[in-house]
C-alpha cells in the first residue's frame, strides 16, 4: 500500500524529492492532484514511512 508522504506544489520540486528518495534506495511514486493548480502527491510505500519520513526531513531542511 503506498502512503502520501508530501504534497509538492511544483513538478520541479516533485521531481527533486523523488530523485532524493531514490537516491536512497526508496520506492518513490509521483501522482498529480490538481493539474491547475500544478500539485503532486509524493508517494511511497507504508512500509518504508519512518524512514523514508527521516530522511525527507533533512531534505526539506537542506532546501531553506
Amino acid at each position: 500500500m503506498w502512503t502520501v508522504i508530501y504534497i509538492a506544489q511544483t513538478p520541479k520540486i516533485a521531481e527533486t524529492i523523488k530523485n532524493r528518495l531514490t537516491q536512497e534506495g526508496f520506492l518513490v511514486k509521483i501522482r498529480p492532484i490538481n493539474v491547475s493548480k500544478q500539485q503532486f502527491e509524493i508517494l511511497v510505500p507504508s512500509g518504508e514511512l519512518e524512514e523514508v519520513q527521516e530522511v525527507l526531513n533533512s531534505i526539506l531542511n537542506s532546501q531553506r
